[in-house]
């Protein structure tokens, strides 16, 4: 955050602005990524039948198709290319694939020079540095950084400062290495079976000179980058741009098809700058990398990770990544929340583990996706593997000691948040001598020292009645000919912690016509999930299927308060239980405000519900998880319809993310990314602050000056 936050951050927030703004113009954006989802889906599927297709086509057409087995098996195959046409240089177009694989290394080694033609590939060349964002890799660089590089490397007679001087420099340098060079090596973004065609995306149009000026051009791509047709190409076209860098389309769209019949330029003749016969000299060589892709296709949990494009709308999209960058937020190549799965089947699972933990499964960069990959689950099942990795000698003495259905090799700090569940029946059970005793300095230093749980953090406090207590014990206030009827969802936090925005929902179901009731009901499974404890998780939602069935029999529909709950019941339990039951927990699922809304929407009388008595003016944070749902509209509508004069916020994620912000090793990044959520929050001056989720309210009620509440106790009757 120190050296590169402010860069990132400010590149990656305007990417991302760009990316609401142009697919809101594009009626069919929808549509576009079903499309190009399906495509992707196809073409893994037939991904044997199509690399021999393209391989004939290639060949046919005068090139060469080279399928490496792994990355040594790839540089070994270019290295004799360039050896054989007597290269010196080696000019490239960004290419991750090409980072992947250490390509520029190997034939370094060699003593080949090996140029970077792409700006920022080549700011970072001459920085000795890796990129950290995969289209943007020198996003983490300032105008001024820059600058100071370049004055220093190459001491030009006048200082570079302004954006159009290093610029204008860049070119100039590379358009003398690139008229040198002797072998041009680019990626590809997509690959058409049919006729051999890649599509190159840039911003520069430095790939087309690097696939034409020298006489051979070696292509380097994974084998997933291959689709049936040109035509498969249409929707990639309309989306990568918008996805990665919020343009409406990028500025170079190049499609190449060997043999790229132009001859080749002739530098070192002005008068004659074509060779008319050059044209037979050039050749083409296409050397698709497998490197694990091939069993990642068999991998369940990983396979989805093969439809990325590469586009980068999960990194932009993410909080934390545009707080620390992808040198903090990737691996040995891959950035951002698709890494996980790009480190774990290239490079092995201890590249993944170490930035791992930075995925909150927020799910913001679910709907970011072009091709709707469920990044948060790649990331939550590599967090899985990541623990039972980590066998030890007592780990059937912790097997049978803890809550849950995870092995012993759960590391301690994930553990304990891992069976929250637990600690919130013991706290409410204990109370108010719990919170008394877990806030002491001795009990923080422990659960620092040994659980991570940083002691700058306020700790939830325990209500010793809880919800479920509560509503077991108050007078029956069901309406007499009610309109529906609800189970309202005790989760965690409202049943033990903030028990009074339980209580706010139930009076305002029962002002508005609803039979409620509230039983004691299993924990989602949220907790677990997160720390990648997936038995346990599974096992808590089958619990939740079990307390839910005889209400649903009934015809009760589920409402939930915390958001988190709710994207599990429609969106994880998809993969924890049978398709039939979870489906059945899905579709009779809301959101509290969402149910409001639709009570208000079908008749009953929002005159029951609280208006604004003075100041109106209301500043609403929407939980990360419900605006994936697409569920924030309802709750300001409901307050627009109430008289509020509402201003939401534009923050993705509020960097609490339930457990991510306890944990010390992450403090620091949850308090910078919560920072600006109070500023955004503040600068509304708002007579009342509202957050729709537990740990929204935690972090803008620690860092923030004003203490928020819930919508529905704003809108509950008195």
């Amino acid at each position: 955050m120190a050296t590169e936050g402010d860069a990132v951050q400010a590149n990656t927030e305007s990417f991302n602005q760009g990316r609401y703004e142009s697919v809101s113009r594009l009626a069919e954006y929808e549509e576009l990524k079903d499309e190009a989802r399906a495509i992707k889906e196809e073409a893994i599927e037939r991904l044997p039948e199509l690399i021999e297709e393209l391989r004939e086509t290639v060949e046919a057409r005068g090139g060469h198709v080279y399928v490496a087995e792994d990355a040594a098996d790839a540089n070994r195959y270019i290295e004799e290319v360039v050896a054989d046409r007597d290269a010196e240089r080696v000019i490239k177009s960004k290419s991750m694939t090409s980072e992947e694989i250490e390509v520029n290394e190997a034939l370094e080694a060699r003593d080949v020079d090996v140029v970077e033609t792409d700006l920022g590939e080549w700011v970072l060349q001459v920085a000795d540095e890796a990129p950290s964002h995969l289209v943007a890799p020198a996003i983490h660089k300032s105008r001024e950084g820059i600058a100071e590089l370049f004055n220093e490397v190459f001491e030009p007679e006048k200082p570079l400062s302004s954006a159009q001087e290093l610029t204008m420099f860049a070119r100039d340098k590379l358009g003398e290495l690139i008229t040198d060079a002797e072998v041009g090596m680019t990626g590809a973004n997509f690959i058409t079976a049919d006729s051999g065609t890649m599509m190159l995306v840039t911003s520069e149009g430095n790939a087309r000179k690097t696939a034409v000026v020298p006489d051979t051009h070696v292509a380097v791509a994974g084998v997933e980058k291959i689709v049936p047709s040109v035509e498969d190409l249409d929707p990639f076209v309309e989306l990568i741009g918008r996805s990665g860098t919020g343009q409406d389309i990028t500025s170079y769209v190049s499609l190449l098809t060997p043999p790229v019949e132009s001859p080749v330029v002739g530098f070192d003749r002005p008068d004659e700058p074509i060779d008319p016969d050059s044209a037979d000299d050039r050749e083409f060589h296409l050397v698709l990398i497998d490197n694990g892709r091939m069993a990642m296709r068999e991998d369940p949990e990983l396979k989805e990770t093969l439809y990325c494009i590469r586009c980068s709308a999960c990194a932009n999209t993410c909080a934390n990544f545009q707080h620390v960058g992808g040198h903090a937020f990737g691996g040995e190549t891959y950035t951002g929340g698709i890494a996980t799965g790009w480190e774990a089947g290239v490079h092995g699972q201890d590249s993944a583990a170490e930035f791992n933990d930075l995925c909150t499964g927020c799910s913001r960069c679910v709907d970011a996706c072009p091709v709707k990959i469920d990044i948060p689950w790649i990331n939550v099942a590599v967090r899985d593997r990541i623990n039972r990795g980590k066998d030890g000698e007592l780990d059937w003495l912790v097997e049978g000691l803890t809550p849950d259905e995870d092995p012993g090799g759960v590391d301690l700090q994930k553990r304990l948040f891992g069976n929250f569940e637990t600690l919130a029946k013991l706290g409410s059970a204990t109370a108010p001598v719990s919170n008394w005793m877990a806030d002491i300095g001795p009990s923080r230093a422990v659960m620092e020292r040994v659980f991570g749980v940083d002691r700058r953090r306020n700790l939830p406090e325990f209500q010793r009645e809880t919800l479920v207590d509560w509503f077991e014990t108050r007078p029956d206030r069901s309406p007499a000919d009610p309109t529906r009827q609800v189970v309202l969802y005790p989760d965690l936090y409202t049943n033990h912690v903030l028990v009074d925005r339980g209580k706010a929902a139930v009076r305002t179901l029962e002002a508005l016509g609803v039979d409620v009731r509230v039983p004691s009901m299993p924990s989602s499974g949220r907790a677990p999930l997160s720390q990648g404890m997936i038995a346990t998780a599974r096992s808590k939602a089958e619990a939740v299927a079990d307390a839910a069935a005889p209400h649903l029999l009934e015809d009760r529909d589920i409402v939930v308060i915390e958001p988190s709950d709710l994207a599990m019941f429609q969106g994880e339990y998809e993969r924890l239980l049978p398709e039939k039951t979870a489906t059945a927990i899905g579709e009779n699922s809301y959101e509290i405000l969402e149910y409001v809304f639709g009570l208000l929407e079908n008749g009953a009388d929002d005159g029951v519900l609280s208006r604004p008595a003075g100041d109106a003016s209301i500043a609403y944070h929407s939980h990360c998880q419900q605006r994936t749902l697409g569920l924030e509209a309802h709750t300001v509508a409901v307050l627009d319809r109430l008289g509020y004069q509402v201003t939401t916020s534009d923050a993705e994620c509020c960097g609490m993310a339930g457990s991510f912000g306890y944990k010390s090793e992450y403090y620091e990044l949850a308090v910078d990314i919560g920072d600006d959520l109070c500023r955004q929050l503040e600068a509304a001056d708002a007579s009342q602050v509202l957050t729709s989720g537990t740990s929204c309210t935690e972090q803008v009620g620690s860092l923030g000056e004003d203490d928020p509440i819930h919508p529905i106790e704003l809108i509950a009757p008195r």
